[in-house]
């Protein structure tokens, strides 16, 4: 029985031997399978990252889409501003005479067309200058009446030739009074309407002088009251056209090589409105004492949201530079931390990681992740992100 032992021994273990082997040879020859493959043939990772919405969800989801392509990013700064009357657009208006302020028909802010009279000045010096025009006028007329008549009996060989002369060069003079006189109101600022209009006034109204405005607009200063004495440089009002207004901007000196004539500007209102503008004068003065450059920008100002003497912030773009490929920045979403998108597939959205480069306020360059012409989410997207947020619940 000992002798036979180990015998019995070696047969036991070939025939376990011969079990295993084709077990193992089994194994060693089947093809390969992925270990995340599904029933279905898909596997677990494409599963998470597809959302499957059919053309009607898409709709009721308001999900919107749009094709990765090529782009500008801008360079942008936000700088203060001041926002101030147009130069060209501004009137002083002054006395032109000296007197006594008689009326003040604008307040401030009031509206006033251009040659309406805004003003009335009594004025000793425009009576005197009224009174001697009258005076020349009425001279004038007679001597003409005068010269005419001696004109005639000269050439019927009536009278003398000495005394057509005189009248001839009393006519003459009377002429030259009258024409001075005229040029004198013409230069206190009456008009050719008001001057033929002199012989008819009272007494009273001789002594007023008419301030009309030069141009349409609104009053921006009152400066004198009615009863106040007043010079011919005297200011009385200050008017604006603010249709149009400028702003101060102060541009860091790092930025103002930058800055060119017609370049777009921003700038936002207190109550938030955006109004565009743009560069229309660069200063070769830098301010010393900020270290900043003088730069003007123009803005239409149709609704009078700009007020002058108002601090508001103005946005510059600056440059801009080119990307192969550029999207809206609210189509990325923030999942576990990496910047994702989501592109158009058949079977609805698929979940990319993107890698990103440059930036600026709307749009964002993408590096890695995306090819030109991919149709990605650009609207809604969060829809999306809930969803596939879903799609991460583990099933039990």
């Amino acid at each position: 029985m000992q002798r036979n032992a180990p015998l019995a021994l070696a047969i036991v273990l070939s025939l376990a031997a011969g079990a295993t082997i084709p077990v193992l040879y089994n194994r060693l020859t089947a093809p390969a399978t992925d270990p995340t493959k599904t029933a279905d043939g898909a596997t677990g990772a494409d599963n998470a990252a597809l959302i499957r919405l059919t053309p009607a969800q898409i709709a009721t989801a308001k999900i919107e889409t749009a094709k990765v392509g090529p782009g500008a990013l801008a360079r942008r700064i936000i700088v203060p501003a001041t926002i101030k009357p147009d130069p060209d657009q501004l009137a002083r208006v002054a006395a032109k005479v000296s007197g006594v302020v008689a009326e003040m028909r604008k307040r401030l802010n009031a509206e006033v067309a251009r040659n309406e009279t805004i003003a009335v000045i009594d004025s000793r010096e425009v009576a005197d200058a009224k009174s001697e025009y009258l005076a020349a006028a009425v001279n004038f007329d007679l001597q003409t009446q005068l010269f005419q008549r001696e004109k005639r009996l000269f050439e019927r060989g009536i009278t003398a030739e000495v005394l057509f002369l005189r009248a001839k060069a009393t006519y003459t003079e009377a002429k030259l009074r009258a024409d001075l006189a005229r040029q004198k109101l013409a230069a206190l600022d009456l008009s050719e309407t008001e001057i033929a209009a002199l012989s008819s006034q009272s007494m009273d109204q001789l002594r007023q002088k008419n301030i009309r405005a030069p141009i349409t607009g609104r009053v921006i200063e009152r400066l004198v009251n009615i009863g106040q004495p007043v010079t011919s440089e005297t200011q009385i009002y200050v008017l604006a056209d603010l249709s149009v207004v400028e702003a101060d901007l102060a541009i860091p000196l790092g930025n103002l090589a930058s800055i060119q004539q017609g370049q777009p500007v921003t700038i936002t209102t207190p109550d938030g409105r955006r109004i565009e503008g743009q560069v229309s004068i660069i200063s070769a003065i830098v301010t010393p004492e900020t270290r900043t450059g003088h730069v003007v920008a123009s803005f239409k100002n149709p609704n009078f949201a700009l007020n002058p003497g108002v601090l508001v912030n103005a946005e510059i773009a600056l440059a801009q530079a080119h990307a192969d490929m550029l999207i809206p920045r609210v189509a990325i979403q923030t999942i576990h931390n990496e910047p994702t998108v989501f592109v158009k597939v058949a079977d609805g959205f698929e979940k990319r990681i993107v890698e990103t480069g440059e930036g600026d306020d709307a749009s964002v360059e993408i590096v890695k992740g995306l090819k030109p012409g991919d149709s990605i989410a650009v609207v809604n997207s969060f829809v999306l992100k809930a969803e596939a947020g879903k799609n991460e619940i583990p099933e039990e």
